[in-house]
């Protein structure tokens, strides 16, 4: 059977996709093995994706890690997580430095405990100049706490009469989102079956492609990427107009 990398038209690959990486909970119990086995488990899956995107070239990647939500979760689960995000970044640095990989992070990180927080600005810091892929990593993060937050920088700035009111726009509400570095997601895939965006990048992905699949993470290969993306190639992308308009454009600019 032809693999859907094959079929992937390289001229018109999406810039950013983001991922919400759902399932290794659920996962772990069809194996009838604790929460944390599922977790270990899609770490493996992270690795394939981010490799996959850097032999596509694919600008920037990002992954919703930990959500704001997820404190919630108990103490256990909660203590391992994080303990797994320390042994991976401890574990793949050397590995995103070989493939000239740029690591980022966006969330309320000043939350993780001290010694993940201080390994991940390393990590950080370390891979700054690399100039391929950008992986970013979602962590302590929800959108709403982010718009939240943009909302009182800019209610501050106009407080402290840096800016007026009618300078407020869109593009000056995104400078103060986590994501001002990088464009917004063209595509976005979640695994697991679940058909919702559980509070994730809602102001950038106002006009992204969305793609479900029943796939647990874990279970998330190089093959179900490719297919998401060759899958996002087949749609019309109109941004409010209609097929004619985008026609009609497409002639002009030839």
């Amino acid at each position: 059977m032809e693999s859907y990398k094959d079929l992937i038209d390289i001229s018109s690959l999406p810039e950013h996709i983001a991922i919400i990486m759902d399932g290794n909970g659920r996962w772990a119990k069809k194996q009838k093995k604790p929460r944390v086995f599922g977790h270990k488990k899609g770490a493996d899956s992270v690795k394939r994706v981010v490799e996959a995107s850097a032999e596509l070239g694919i600008g920037y990647l990002t992954l919703f890690t930990f959500s704001k939500e997820n404190w919630n979760r108990s103490e256990n689960e909660v203590n391992s997580l994080m303990n797994l995000l320390l042994t991976t970044i401890n574990q793949e640095t050397k590995t995103l430095m070989k493939n000239n990989v740029k690591l980022l992070a966006i969330g309320d990180i000043d939350n993780l405990p001290d010694n993940t927080r201080n390994r991940l600005l390393d990590a950080i810091e370390v891979t700054s100049k690399n100039t391929g892929l950008t992986l970013v990593l979602a962590l302590s993060y929800g959108a709403r706490w982010e718009i939240v937050k943009a909302v009182k920088e800019i209610s501050s700035k106009v407080k402290n009469k840096e800016i007026n009111i009618d300078d407020i726009n869109d593009e000056l509400f995104g400078k103060h989102l986590c994501t001002s570095e990088f464009p917004d997601p063209e595509l976005l895939i979640r695994t697991s079956g679940e058909n919702r965006i559980s509070n994730f990048l809602l102001w950038q992905i106002a006009y992204s492609e969305l793609y479900f699949t029943d796939k647990f993470w874990p279970d998330f290969f190089k093959e179900d990427f490719y297919e998401a993306i060759y899958d996002y190639q087949q749609r019309e992308r109109r941004f409010g107009k209609t097929s004619e308009q985008l026609i009609t454009q497409s002639k002009h600019a030839q």
